[in-house]
């Protein structure tokens, strides 16, 4: 196939970019640090004041400092270190969202919190088609957070003798780990072998909290009376082997669960897609057809438009682990042509990791998002997890819609430009 570039692409490294100094550029300097954090983490109104006089820039204590934010600072000292003020990301309101699920039964308005423009508009579009052809149902599937704890040993039968005794104290390990928490429940342990490595994943329900730091310190202890008691002594053992996935895209997960395992669906009638997305559902499957295959081409794990846009500005805005999106967004979107005619659309997210307490969801503008939903304190993670799956389904049937009717650039130059 030929190339369209004359260029030799043989090389990643732009040969237009100047290396000549790189010796002395690249060089280790040892000179003391011109400034300094002060030692302590820890947020007390002391350290705060020491700190911005060590940052002596006043423009900049006025955003990210402000009155505000001063008032309420002891909120945030256990969600924080070397604490300086806060950051305001705009917050804009999408729906109203019909979500008819096992968990979540109502119209919602749904704060989002992004620099992006056009976001908030689509997801609004997107939630009121949904709406409008009656709502999502959303089903919430399964529940479990793992961490996943990792040992080498010196050859594959002392890993085997030492797998040998593991299966004989699950038991112990839930009483232990359970001991740990008053909200977490022990759901399965497993054994994966490879080699002279052994890896045990540990399942846990998390109640309402999204629960990674339950998880973590339930394991932990777990972890050290495996060290204490062994019978076969490990080489090495680590608190996780980079098996559960934390935080980072990952296939196992698309059969199994990590966090909330959620599936939304609606059935669109195609005066709707027409009326609202200026399309047509034969369209839209034909897009979703062609999507599927790129995202094959580029080893794309699982098959979606963008969760990630809805996922990261709920997150932002609700209180939740920003950085779980990297996970949270993988899941699968189909769209098809119902034997009505009309278009037939689901998304399933395997990794929804939202909680309704804990974390950062009681500080104070994250608690109002969450207020605002009617979704925060216990007996509400499940709803917010079909929540989160509908606006993902409206978020995907309003850019499909986009990309189809020829609106996707100019909706981003008239919003982002205007």
């Amino acid at each position: 196939m030929p190339k369209l570039n004359p260029r030799d692409n043989s090389s990643s490294i732009d040969s237009t970019l100047d290396f000549s100094h790189c010796d002395e550029a690249l060089q280790p300097h040892f000179e003391a640090p011109t400034v300094k954090l002060t030692k302590s983490p820890y947020l007390t109104e002391k350290s705060v004041q020491r700190r911005w006089s060590v940052l002596d820039n006043e423009q900049a204590k006025q955003h990210l400092f402000d009155s505000h934010t001063e008032q309420h600072m002891l909120d945030y000292s256990k969600n924080i270190e070397h604490f300086i003020g806060t950051v305001k990301v705009p917050v804009g309101m999408a729906g109203p969202l019909r979500v008819n699920g096992l968990y979540a039964k109502q119209d919602f308005l749904v704060p989002l919190a992004t620099s992006e423009a056009a976001l908030v508009a689509s997801y609004n579009r997107g939630s009121q088609l949904l709406t409008a052809a009656g709502g999502a149902s959303a089903m919430l599937l399964n529940e479990g957070v793992t961490r996943t704890p990792a040992f080498t040993f010196f050859n594959l039968s002392e890993a085997g003798q030492f797998v040998a005794w593991v299966v004989t104290q699950y038991a112990t390990f839930k009483s232990i780990a359970e001991h740990t928490t008053s909200h977490g429940k022990l759901k399965d342990i497993s054994v994966n072998i490879e080699g002279n490595h052994v890896y045990l994943v540990f399942e846990f329900l998390t109640g309402d909290a999204s629960g990674q730091n339950m998880v973590t310190i339930a394991t932990n202890a777990v972890l050290e009376y495996i060290l204490a008691h062994t019978p076969i002594e490990p080489e090495h053992a680590f608190l996780d082997g980079n098996l559960s996935g934390d935080k980072k895209a990952n296939a196992q997960a698309m059969r199994s669960v990590r966090g909330k395992k959620v599936t939304a669906e609606a059935h669109i009638p195609a005066e709707l897609i027409e009326k609202y997305l200026h399309t047509t559902p034969q369209k839209m499957m034909q897009f979703a057809q062609i999507t599927t295959v790129g995202g094959a081409l580029s080893g794309t794990i699982g098959i979606n438009a963008h969760y990630a846009n809805a996922l990261a500005a709920l997150y932002i805005a609700c209180g939740q682990d920003a950085a779980c999106v990297a996970e949270s967004a993988v899941g699968m979107t189909r769209l098809e042509v119902d034997k009505n005619g009309d278009l037939y659309a689901s998304v399933t997210l395997p990794n929804l990791m939202v909680g309704t307490v804990g974390g950062g969801t009681g500080l104070p503008s994250q608690k109002a998002c969450l207020d605002l939903l009617g979704l925060y304190g216990n007996g509400k993670s499940k709803a917010l997890a079909e929540v989160a799956a509908a606006l993902c389904l409206a978020g995907e049937l309003s850019i499909v819609g986009a990309f189809c009717a020829g609106h996707f650039s100019r909706a981003h130059h008239k919003l982002a430009r205007s």
